[in-house]
């Protein structure tokens, strides 16, 4: 918990200063004073701080964002005392409306710029692992969901939509988000389509079944057995390939995650291949129907996890790619959120949630992936049309740009104070969630 802590710190950080620098920026470029620059906020006191020129640069006490005190503008800070005198040259509310947008923009596309650059670094660093869909030669396995659906084990999933995937990561969120869409799959070398409909996605996302709905179809490798093993005790070894079931073939872990529940309490033969070499066994399946033997998850030894080197000219190509990816994939999520139908609103997670998705164990690749996401998705949240975020303010700025007429101050005001209250309902409620799940699981 610790090392995400810091991981989560850490990437909020860089984050919340590279978008401030957005703002800041253009706002000295275009000669508007910038009075503060605050990493968290610094409400009654500041951990640190320091005035360079006319800015006071500092650390607050509050983590939950930054801010940079823009002058003749009505932000965060309410503060609007010297809004009802003319405007000074030196102020925000004196230039052009352009150049106003510029200023407000400026944090959001920061947000993509240093998306993107991270994208350019791990691709040139890391190159791009993938396993690809045409190499699932033994189709999928679903779970309960997906076979409610009308998949079935061994499918091999042609196309999804309007999109055919070429990575098997892929296609789990490409259902989730393909809304009443139909999924083509190849079946005993015929094509099958199986439709999605609204309410597999609702059932999806209220019981949790998203999880495990695709994976790799594996051979029935053993990998581990239980603490009370009937196969351990029956002579069964790590690295042993159960090929039969009572001299019928069977080559994979779900035909017999099926069939033991129903043969419980009865003994049972099993063809197995070890070193090279054919042997039985026979066992007495547990009334639990199970045998305490559990399956490799050694994929890559089965299937090709390739990996795409990129060149640097490759990579500033490729991480435009990876940008515009995963903002669409976001704003599809975003849109499911939205719809009540599906009850993904429960889902939506706080500070702790985030915090999750790093790993436990320091992981520069992780972090900076993660970190590139997650700058990405604060761009997106940022450009939205509420008062109190910069798409707000812009909002009001092209208004004014287009008919010539600035809103009064008090409805600055009010905007501001409606949106701040917008803002913190949702965080009370993406962070009630987090308490709820942690409490009640879930």
């Amino acid at each position: 918990m610790l090392i995400q802590i810091l991981q989560f710190v850490l990437g909020l950080s860089i984050l919340i200063v590279l978008h401030e620098f957005g703002h800041y920026l253009p706002a000295r470029f275009f000669g508007v004073r910038v009075t503060k620059f605050y990493l968290f906020f610094d409400y009654k006191f500041s951990l640190l701080k320091k005035k360079i020129g006319e800015t006071e640069w500092g650390i607050g006490w509050i983590p939950l964002g930054g801010y940079v005190k823009i002058e003749g503008m009505v932000d965060e800070s309410m503060d609007t005392e010297n809004l009802s005198e003319e405007p000074e040259d030196w102020e925000f509310r004196a230039k052009p409306a352009w150049q106003r947008v510029i200023i407000l923009t400026g944090g959001v596309i920061m947000n993509f710029i240093t998306a993107y650059f991270i994208y350019v670094f791990l691709l040139m660093s890391y190159g791009k692992d993938y396993l690809p869909n045409e190499s699932l030669v033994n189709g999928i396995w679903t779970n309960e969901m997906g076979l409610s659906m009308g998949l079935e084990n061994g499918d091999k999933i042609v196309s999804i939509g309007d999109m055919v995937p070429e990575s098997y990561r892929e296609i789990p969120m490409e259902i989730l988000l393909s809304q009443e869409e139909d999924i083509v799959v190849e079946r005993a070398g015929n094509l099958v389509t199986v439709p999605i409909t609204m309410e597999a996605i609702e059932d999806m996302i209220s019981n949790k079944k998203f999880v495990g709905l695709i994976k790799p179809r594996m051979p029935y490798v053993i990998g581990a057995f239980g603490e009370e093993s009937a196969g351990s005790d029956a002579g069964l070894a790590v690295g042993d390939s159960i090929v039969a079931l009572n001299g019928e073939e069977m080559l994979f872990f779900d035909q017999y995650k099926a069939a033991l529940p129903e043969l419980a309490g009865q003994e049972i033969a099993l063809s197995i291949y070890r070193e090279g070499r054919s042997d039985s066994v026979k066992i007495t399946v547990p009334e639990t129907g199970q045998l305490g033997v559990y399956n490799t998850g050694e994929v890559f030894k089965y299937y090709e996890i390739k990996n795409k080197a990129y060149t640097f000219a490759e990579a500033l190509g490729g991480a435009g790619g990876e940008v515009q990816n995963k903002l669409m994939s976001y704003i599809r999520q975003f849109k499911l959120i939205f719809n009540p139908k599906t009850e993904a609103y429960k889902e939506v997670g706080g500070f702790l949630t985030i915090l999750k998705q790093y790993d436990q164990a320091w992981n520069w690749r992780h972090f900076w992936e993660f970190t590139a996401f997650l700058s990405i998705m604060l761009g997106f949240l940022n450009i939205l049309p509420i008062p109190a975020l910069d798409g707000g303010h812009v909002i009001f700025t092209v208004i004014e740009w287009v008919s010539g007429r600035k809103p009064s101050i008090k409805v600055l005001e009010y905007a501001q104070m409606v949106g701040f209250f917008l803002l913190l309902a949702l965080l009370i409620f993406a962070n009630g969630n987090d308490v709820i799940k942690a409490v009640f699981g879930g």
